[in-house]
């Protein structure tokens, strides 16, 4: 048996804690059906993992773009009713997308590990494992499903839970994007060991409302101390047009992750292209 994460949830915005504490169940179902080791075993068929820092990195678009699949939301509900996540998937790799991001949680986004592993089959590109991570099987089954990396975030993990995660993703060859939204949560994340991608979220979890001044700011504080320690930035919420991107690139940032947007679209191909047109 294993943790689950000793994040203090009361603590949380009231719909961020319900999240939390519907995945905490989840977890100790998992752990009642399968032990550590087995999760463990199911590595050993598990795809080759691809390198995400180098797509992101040699990719011709600046920012690069983490384009996301996602189908429905606690607050959008529904995003997209004709869901093909191969097809969007596709759209996404055409029009010029570095790497895709696949949210996994099934009560709330209504994702899955399944979408993940059959996207894994028919998609070049890496894959980062959006899931709402407070313990390490969801690693294991994020690696097993054909993950090359995998969300962390900071709002509902304990600084050594971060580290513990941390060493196990980039123990099975993955990398972790770790998300803050506050540069109180930066500055946490800072002093851990071996962090490499840091995604700052303009979405707030006070109210939920965006504002793209999250990212300006905190990166006008922050940008010189993280680009010295060569951790890639990416921004994500908010984030609509060319302009956006324009933006949030004059403020430091290497990579952005666009989804709801793109989904809403009837040619997302050319969605993709359009957004990423002259950067």
């Amino acid at each position: 048996m294993y943790p689950v994460s000793a994040v203090n949830i009361t603590s949380l915005q009231p719909m961020l804690r319900e999240i939390v504490w519907q995945k905490k169940q989840e977890v100790s179902q998992l752990h009642q059906q399968m032990s550590l080791a087995s999760l463990q075993r199911q590595l050993t068929a598990a795809p080759t993992v691809r390198d995400f820092c180098t797509a992101l990195q040699q990719n011709l678009h600046k920012p690069s773009l983490i384009a996301e699949i996602q189908k429905a939301s606690p607050r959008r509900g529904i995003i997209r009713t004709d869901f093909d996540p191969i097809a969007i998937a596709q759209a996404y790799e055409r029009g010029g997308a570095a790497c895709i991001s696949v949210i996994t949680d099934r009560s709330f986004f209504h994702g899955s590990f399944e979408i993940l592993r059959i996207l894994r089959k028919r998609i070049t590109l890496p894959l980062l494992c959006k899931e709402f991570v407070i313990d390490p099987c969801q690693i294991y089954l994020a690696r097993a499903a054909g993950a090359d990396a995998i969300l962390l975030m900071a709002s509902i993990l304990t600084d050594r839970e971060i580290q513990d995660f941390l060493r196990i993703i980039h123990y099975l060859g993955m990398n972790a994007v770790v998300e803050v939204h506050t540069l109180v949560e930066l500055d946490r994340v800072l002093k851990l060991e071996d962090v490499r991608i840091i995604s700052i979220n303009n979405q707030s979890l006070a109210d939920f409302s965006i504002d793209l001044s999250t990212t300006q700011n905190i990166l006008a504080q922050r940008r010189s101390q993280l680009q010295d320690l060569g951790i890639i930035i990416v921004v994500e919420s908010g984030l609509y047009t060319h302009a956006d991107l324009s933006l949030v690139k004059q403020a430091g940032a290497n990579t952005v992750i666009v989804g709801e947007s793109l989904m809403k679209e009837t040619d997302i191909e050319k969605a993709v292209q359009l957004l990423l047109k002259g950067m």
